[in-house]
């Protein structure tokens, strides 16, 4: 697990925390015991990876990884190619052919999304296996949260996607006056149906990326 320059950079201070360390201990005790921890140990820090600070464009935040077996691979929602499409992705992929025609893609690889911008973040990084929310409360949270206010702290004009409630207890993070904050409910079969479906925000996001 290795997180990328530019990122310790911005996250200089939080890397200092004792509850860094907590985490890291945690993590290695839950390996000695046995357990399957996901996403990889080299995909962690994959959103990070994948989408360096200066190019983040829109922030989407989620909960935890999935826990199936070879599902998360360290990007919110996303799967690695040849993973069947859980259902949360698959109702992002139906809102997005609703609201801007875009067909409903064979895989559920969000890497290109990363690729251009859209910074794809868990609250939590990683997961036991078959135990969703295992490794809540661990300390992810809290460094979740450093990167959401240094993002906020250190750009302007990014779109916050926040989705769930769990989700738009982040806002408290943002600086409104700065950046753009969009919410809905969870994309999950659960609470789609809320105020996620109709909710239009992808036609919205191009709209703001296309003006600034």
């Amino acid at each position: 697990m290795k997180l990328p320059q530019d990122w310790r950079i911005e996250l200089h201070d939080t890397l200092q925390q004792p509850y860094i360390k907590e985490i890291w201990d945690f993590l290695n005790k839950e390996i000695k015991s046995g357990a399957t921890i996901y996403p990889p140990q080299s995909m962690v820090f994959n959103a990070y990876n994948k989408t360096p600070f200066k190019e983040v464009k829109v922030c989407l935040l989620s909960q935890d990884p999935y826990h199936g077996e070879g599902q998360a691979n360290g990007l919110a929602f996303s799967v690695s190619n040849g993973v069947p499409k859980p259902p949360s992705l698959e109702n992002i992929f139906i809102e997005l052919k609703n609201d801007l025609g875009i067909p409903i893609p064979e895989h559920g690889n969000l890497e290109k999304w990363a690729e251009q911008g859209v910074f794809l973040l868990n609250s939590v990084l990683t997961v036991r296996a078959g135990v969703p929310n295992s490794h809540k409360g661990r300390g992810w949270e809290q460094f979740t949260d450093a990167t959401i206010k240094a993002i906020s702290d250190g750009r302007e004009g990014v779109i916050f996607l926040l989705l769930g409630k769990q989700a738009q207890e982040k806002i408290s993070l943002i600086d409104v006056k700065k950046h753009h904050v969009l919410t809905s409910s969870h994309p999950s079969p659960y609470s789609v149906d809320k105020h996620f479906f109709g909710c239009k925000h992808f036609s919205y996001i191009n709209k703001l990326l296309t003006i600034s």
